[in-house]
């Protein structure tokens, strides 16, 4: 899957909102071309921002996130917020373990489910160049989004 093919897929679910950062927008210059992926059915996400339930990474964040090397021509990692059960299902442990198996993952293996080399412990998954694998885990994140949603207050 692209990048493109990623928020093609997502957008078409209902209440999603695919956020690209553009250059030169008042966000920090770090997050410009990425894509932020929200559940946001009341059009709030603005006025009482909220997590996003997956993202698109196009580039490391230098002194904080590099692991998966994605300055590579070519390369992304799509961010999935899986869960505890999803995440010790997909990875044989439950995230509250991974700083015992940090060290030994390969966090540029392309196409592969791995946990996220920075928020694995809250339990998110990551894929460098996902390819069709990540169609239904978007759709879990979706749905456990949907169920974990609270309308907005005024």
């Amino acid at each position: 899957m692209t990048e493109s093919d990623i928020i093609t897929f997502v957008s078409a679910m209902p209440g999603v909102v695919a956020m690209t950062i553009e250059p030169g927008s008042e966000t920090p210059e770090l997050a410009w071309g990425d894509t932020f992926i929200y559940y946001d059915p009341d059009g709030t996400l603005e006025s009482h921002p909220r997590q996003p339930f997956a993202t698109v990474v196009t580039k490391d964040y230098d002194g904080f996130d590099t692991a998966s090397d994605l300055n590579r021509p070519g390369v992304f990692r799509l961010n999935i917020a899986a869960g505890r059960a999803a995440f010790e299902r997909l990875l044989g442990y439950p995230p509250a373990a991974h700083a015992e198996h940090h060290d030994g993952t390969d966090y540029t293996a392309a196409d592969r489910v791995l946990p996220h080399p920075v928020y694995a412990a809250q339990g998110w998954i990551s894929i460098v160049n996902p390819g069709e694998q990540a169609r239904p885990l978007l759709a879990a994140a979706h749905a456990r989004a949907v169920a974990r949603h609270r309308p907005a207050r005024a």
